[in-house]
């Protein structure tokens, strides 16, 4: 009896104390959800505008904030203090701990020391505010650089950051100070040495004076007058060759049929595609709205007194679409803006540079070769078409080592120095980004010609002839012999102005071009 009980008190002080552990577990929980939410909205509270106030009372910080453009805009959009001053996205590690840190020391900073003693002047330069506005802030909600309505002054200013941003450690800040608070006083004095901006005090001392000089027919570097660029040309002997695909070519297309035997000129070809420093260089010294009515730059040969070069609008978003420009290949701009470019380079340095002939471009390209690419290989070993594809992988191998096309692109072009050069010394004459030729399209054009012909040239069709594919391309349509055209309105399609552009195409990424220069000058 005792022992029953004792046994009945025991499990009386087992429920008691389970009744104990779930009460305090739940008021556990309850307590944490309170701190927790207590300690969110003070997050809160100390991320408003109103709280920064309270430690920040130097003279018109509330004032100036007020009048800058982060508030007093047409939008009607505030950006609050802590949108600039701490790391974006705000539920992670680096924005607590920074706005910790910011924290404690505006709050010592307000019980330790007199206002009246702060040098407020030196306080709103440049070299103070860097300290406290992180770039990926500004970056966070400045996800366009090329906004509507931007000057043309802006458009240099930015690509220049866009292209130098992490090589000089350029900050949005640095041109935009009174962005977050006003100062009437405020100039874009950091905007100096930006190429094409007329804010400008450029050091023009390192630029080229002259062109170079061509006294021989061999290799050589242009030098563009005014600019800091150059453009690598290779000297291409004149000669024969067999122009189109046989109908036993793998990936024959007929209107690579069929084939002539071609005489071609010397000439001088660039080494690689036209570059984003090359084309920036253009941009930056003929960029207005204004334009050259496009039949007097399609008749640059017979119209050497042209004088005024109207140059590319601003173009749309980020042309080089974020892949990074300098050395990779320029890329969207249409055909009349490249046919601009070489009647800009052509006053520059006094010689003739045009788009290659269709019979030229792929003459380079073969680079005497008669082969379906100028190196060893089978298309259909490199090709990813195929039945026997869905089994066994293409082989990459070889092609690789030229030619920059779906299999390695990483879907984005590439810079020169990822591919070796063809027989001739040109790079990237297969892949990367299509070229423009001079010729319009004809899918008929080899049979309307007699079987030899002598620096052939079309010069009627609705489209332009492009050649040697893009990044995209499969090794099908990146032969020596396979021919493209533009689709002119289909690259315009989603372009929103009225009338559209006549410089950038809005729907087309690997589209690009090099140039020539005609030999005429050496004896």
């Amino acid at each position: 009896m005792v022992f029953w009980k004792k046994s009945i008190a025991r499990r009386k002080q087992k429920k008691s104390l389970s009744k104990n552990k779930w009460f305090f577990i739940l008021l556990g929980l309850v307590t944490g959800i309170i701190l927790s939410l207590s300690a969110y909205q003070t997050s809160v509270y100390f991320s408003s505008d109103e709280s920064c106030m309270m430690c920040h009372v130097h003279p018109h910080a509330d004032e100036s904030w007020k009048l800058s453009v982060h508030v007093n805009n047409g939008s009607g959009v505030t950006v609050h203090c802590v949108d600039c001053h701490l790391p974006p996205k705000h539920n992670t590690w680096a924005h607590y701990t920074a706005k910790l840190k910011l924290g404690i020391k505006d709050v010592w900073g307000y019980m330790t020391k007199d206002t009246a003693d702060f040098d407020w002047e030196s306080k709103s330069q440049l070299e103070h505010a860097v300290k406290y506005i992180p770039n990926e802030s500004c970056k966070e909600c400045h996800r366009n650089l090329f906004p509507q309505n931007i000057s043309d002054d802006g458009i240099t200013a930015h690509l220049y950051y866009d292209e130098n941003e992490k090589k000089l450690d350029l900050q949005c800040i640095s041109c935009h100070l009174d962005a977050g608070h006003y100062n009437p006083n405020y100039k874009h004095s950091k905007m100096t040495g930006i190429p094409g901006t007329t804010t400008q005090v450029t050091d023009t001392s390192a630029y080229y004076k002259t062109p170079a000089e061509v006294t021989e027919f061999k290799d050589f570097v242009e030098t563009i007058p005014g600019t800091m660029v150059s453009i690598s040309m290779k000297a291409i002997p004149g000669g024969n060759f067999r122009m189109g695909s046989p109908k036993k070519e793998a990936f024959h297309k007929e209107d690579e049929f069929p084939v002539r035997t071609v005489s071609i000129g010397r000439f001088f070809m660039a080494e690689v595609e036209i570059t984003w420093d090359q084309y920036w260089a253009f941009y930056a010294q003929t960029m207005s709205e204004g334009r050259i009515a496009p039949e007097m730059v399609y008749d640059n040969n017979s119209r050497p007194d042209v004088d005024a070069i109207s140059g590319p609008t601003p173009p749309f978003g980020f042309p080089d679409q974020g892949w990074g420009g300098s050395q990779r290949p320029a890329i969207t701009m249409t055909h009349y803006a490249a046919e601009t470019f070489c009647l800009w380079l052509s006053k520059k340095t006094g010689k003739k540079y045009r788009l290659p002939t269709e019979a030229e471009w792929e003459y380079a390209a073969r680079g005497g070769s008669d082969t379906p690419y100028f190196f060893e290989g089978n298309p259909k070993d490199f090709s990813n078409e195929g039945f026997w594809r869905k089994f066994f992988s293409a082989k990459t191998e070889k092609i690789s080592q030229f030619v920059i096309y779906n299999n390695n692109s990483k879907n984005k072009t590439q810079e020169p120095s990822t591919v070796e050069a063809n027989p001739f010394g040109l790079k990237n004459m297969l892949g990367n980004v299509m070229e423009y030729c001079s010729d319009k399209y004809d899918p008929q054009a080899y049979s309307k010609t007699p079987e030899t012909v002598t620096n052939p040239r079309v010069q009627t069709g609705e489209e332009y002839v492009v050649r040697g594919g893009n990044y995209t391309s499969d090794a099908s349509d990146v032969r020596c012999a396979a021919r493209d055209h533009t689709y002119h309105d289909a690259w315009l399609k989603t372009d929103p102005q009225q009338p559209k552009s006549i410089w950038w195409y809005s729907d087309i990424r690997g589209i690009g071009f090099r140039v020539l220069c005609e030999a005429d000058m050496v004896r």
